[in-house]
């Protein structure tokens, strides 16, 4: 390796291919999921896909947890600060528990009165969906925490392959689960629902009990012996609760935006979230390069190698570009035949496919500005900033423009999407300027 940098070309394609790979496995499986929903009718994707837009809110607060603790982690390994990063490593697994304990509590308490007041005009039929649906996974976010904090402690001593097997066994489970009780036991959206919930818990089990090995760069071992040390939870919060509030807003906005979306027919309602699960297949790979983004720059700069985590963010950024295109066109590629598969009908599919082709010609462009340049921010503890742009463009740009041409101007699903690309351009343009100013790299953690 040359001695001028910390990472070679070989070093990095080894700690994000593994990424990658699980952030698409993730994908595809939650789309084999929908497929499999959907066979059982557009009422059960529609009301899964409601209740998916609440739980992806929840996730991304458990992964805001875990990326504050991928920050602290990966700065303590750069400084070779081992103790440290162990410790740190005990309180991102003791807060994630706890957080979600208290979350799971609260929304085991008012489940039904929360789809009522955010999705009050849907079908009855759509509703019975989401209230059976949103109870089983609402027990299973513990698993979704732990999974995601056990995860985000592997990544920060560069072992992404071990995260990415278990996500591959769990992924299997979860499809062979609804496809047996589906379709085997003839459980429609109960089934889905369990099998779900019994990956979540089978990820996060296997993923802490590997953590407890004494290899590891940074073990974690006798759980029931953790006690806070509010100091560093502090310290922790301060890097997670930003990127939580920002991935919130995010969801939050979704949520406004679902809701314009469930005034309209189920048929385009069928083929947004279909069109949505494209999407997030076609944006795994990039986000798969941020996440080691912030592994790398966590480490640079914990060396005090500011120059270098430039360095990597500017190739990274690359790499983002080619990701990016080749996931686009990958997804296009297989979107007619599983519109088809799903059983979707003529007119919920060509609807899907016509918003995926501007979704694959616009992407690739402005993506990667917009979303892998504030992963090296946060790592450099730049936090706030982020927050600060991502709120402000989604609620300013993407839901207040998609809202009014959907309910005003009365465009369909697709005023979703001018949304979402107004506000990717804006984004990328103000974190873009942000990097080239230099101020966010002098913010370390």
């Amino acid at each position: 390796m040359n001695e001028k940098h910390m990472f070679s070309n070989r070093k990095l394609l080894l700690l994000l291919i593994p990424i990658i790979a699980e952030q698409f496995l993730n994908s595809l499986m939650g789309m084999a999921d929908s497929m499999m929903v959907s066979n059982v009718g557009e009422a059960a994707l529609s009301g899964v896909t409601l209740v998916d837009s609440i739980n992806n809110l929840v996730i991304q607060a458990f992964n805001a947890l875990a990326t504050g603790g991928v920050i602290i982690c990966s700065t303590y390994i750069g400084q070779k600060d081992i103790f440290r990063a162990k410790e740190a490593a005990k309180q991102v697994a003791l807060v994630s528990f706890f957080i979600s304990v208290v979350i799971m509590t609260i929304c085991l308490s008012v489940r039904m009165p929360l789809l009522h007041l955010i999705f009050g005009q849907v079908e009855k039929d759509v509703m019975d969906v989401a209230g059976i649906y949103f109870l089983l996974t609402i027990i299973s976010y513990p698993g979704i925490a732990l999974s995601a904090a056990a995860s985000a402690i592997f990544r920060a001593q560069s072992n992404t392959k071990l995260p990415m097997n278990v996500a591959i066994v769990s992924n299997i489970l979860n499809v062979a689960g609804n496809a047996l009780l589906i379709w085997g036991f003839g459980l429609g959206v109960l089934g889905a629902a369990l099998a779900t919930m019994l990956s979540r818990i089978f990820s996060a089990v296997v993923l802490l009990f590997l953590l407890r090995r004494k290899d590891r760069l940074i073990p974690v071992r006798d759980y029931l012996q953790i006690r806070p040390d509010f100091s560093k939870i502090r310290t922790i919060l301060a890097m997670g609760i930003p990127n939580g509030i920002e991935n919130s807003m995010f969801q939050f906005g979704k949520l406004a935006i679902q809701s314009s979306v469930s005034t309209l027919t189920t048929a385009a309602i069928a083929a947004q979230s279909m069109t949505t699960i494209f999407e997030n297949v076609n944006g795994v790979a990039g986000i798969g390069v941020g996440i080691g983004l912030m592994t790398i720059v966590g480490q640079c700069l914990g060396a005090g190698r500011k120059d270098e985590a430039v360095y990597y963010t500017k190739k990274m950024i690359g790499w983002g570009y080619i990701a990016i295109l080749a996931s686009c066109l990958f997804a296009f590629a297989i979107s007619g035949p599983v519109t088809t598969l799903a059983g979707m009908s003529p007119e919920a599919a060509s609807l899907c496919l016509h918003m995926l082709l501007w979704i694959t010609i616009v992407k690739p462009i402005l993506w990667p500005t917009s979303f892998v340049t504030p992963y090296a921010m946060r790592a450099a503890g730049d936090v706030k900033f982020s927050m600060l742009v991502a709120t402000l463009t989604m609620w300013l740009c993407r839901v207040s423009l998609s809202t009014y041409l959907i309910r005003v101007v009365g465009m369909g699903p697709m005023g979703v999407w001018i949304g979402m690309f107004a506000d990717w351009g804006i984004r990328g343009i103000v974190f873009t300027i942000r990097f080239k100013g230099m101020k966010w790299i002098h913010k370390v953690v």
